[in-house]
Formats: C-alpha cells, sequence, structure tokens
C-alpha cells in the first residue's frame, strides 16, 4: 500500500519557499533563525527512517543530490537519505546520478500510483501542489516557524480545494510547532 507523506517547513503564513537560503529567494534562510531543539531533530530522524523512498521535484532533488552525498552523522539521517530509493519527478531532467535514483516522467498521478511503501516528499512545491491537486497527499508533517514573510511560494496556494483534515499531533520543538495532520475519513 502507498501512503504519501508531505513534510515541509513552513512559514506561519505559509510560505514554504527557500527555508535554508540555497535557492536566491530574497527573503530566504528564515528557518535557520530559529533553533528545532533536540526534539525538532527527532522528529527529522523518525520521518526519514520511517519513510521507504523519497519522492522530490526537479528543484529540490538537485539541491539534495549536490549536498547529501557528502554528509555523514552519526545518527543513520544521511546514510537513510542516500540509500534509500529516490524518485524524481521532471520533464528536462534526463538522467538522476545520485545513488538509487530514477527519474519519473509523464502524468504524474499515474506514476505515483505505481509506487508502494511509505513515501516522502520534501521541499518540491510544485510537485506538492499537483500532488495535493490530485488528492495523493495522505499525511502533513509541518514544522512551523514563528516568522512571517508576506511573500514566497505557498504550501496551501489560493483557491485550493476545502479539504478537511485531522490533528493527529502536536508539540513545541524548540522554538517551533510541529504539526502532523492526516486526511479525515
Amino acid at each position: 500500500m502507498r501512503r504519501i507523506v508531505v513534510s515541509e517547513f513552513v512559514t506561519l503564513d505559509g510560505v514554504m519557499e527557500d527555508p535554508g537560503g540555497a535557492e536566491g529567494f530574497d527573503r530566504g534562510g528564515w528557518a535557520f533563525q530559529f533553533e528545532r531543539g533536540p526534539e525538532g531533530d527527532k522528529f527529522k530522524l523518525d520521518e526519514v527512517l520511517e519513510a521507504e523512498a523519497l519522492l522530490l521535484g526537479r528543484k529540490t532533488y538537485e539541491g539534495f543530490a549536490k549536498a547529501w552525498p557528502t554528509v555523514t552523522d552519526e545518527v543513520g539521517f544521511a546514510e537513510k537519505m542516500n540509500s534509500m530509493p529516490k524518485y524524481v519527478v521532471s520533464s528536462t531532467l534526463e538522467s538522476a546520478d545520485w545513488n538509487n535514483s530514477s527519474v519519473i516522467k509523464g502524468d504524474v498521478a499515474e506514476e505515483v500510483a505505481k509506487l508502494e511503501g511509505n513515501i516522502l516528499v520534501a521541499g518540491s512545491a510544485q510537485l506538492v501542489q499537483t500532488l495535493m491537486d490530485r488528492d495523493l497527499v495522505d499525511e502533513y508533517r509541518l514544522m512551523i516557524y514563528p516568522v512571517l514573510l508576506g511573500s514566497g511560494k505557498r504550501l496551501f496556494k489560493d483557491g485550493v480545494d476545502k479539504t478537511a483534515l485531522q490533528i493527529v499531533e502536536t508539540n513545541q520543538t524548540g522554538q517551533v510547532a510541529t504539526v502532523v495532520l492526516q486526511r479525515a475519513a
């Protein structure tokens, strides 16, 4: 059975764009202003260890593929990121050279329907919008940062269909809030 989990760093006003500051967004880097604490690190570690595959858009994939192959850590996060299957949705990318990566082309909904297991989506704004439009997201895991940006790519765009969600978990981890939401039954 396939389960799609969207995991995002998001501002209080819903902006998900460039939390790390590497994309050139004039308001980027906002996540580094706040400490997420050991509980926040555990939240991120647990979701990666639970995942059986990553599903990424091209831009996020390229950023991850540039950074992760050289990262090491003592808790297994980097090893898992580098070893698990990765699927990159792109109409322009010809090959995906990061270890254990494949390119998905064509109809996203049809191709994602072929995937199995717990699939983690991080970043990837355009892909996430497509998955939401096709009602393919089973769970949202959000780290909400206490900052307002006023502009930028938003997780939930204007005009999104009304969708009931169920709060599964909420916590404060350092200076950020973590919220886990699932589609209401």
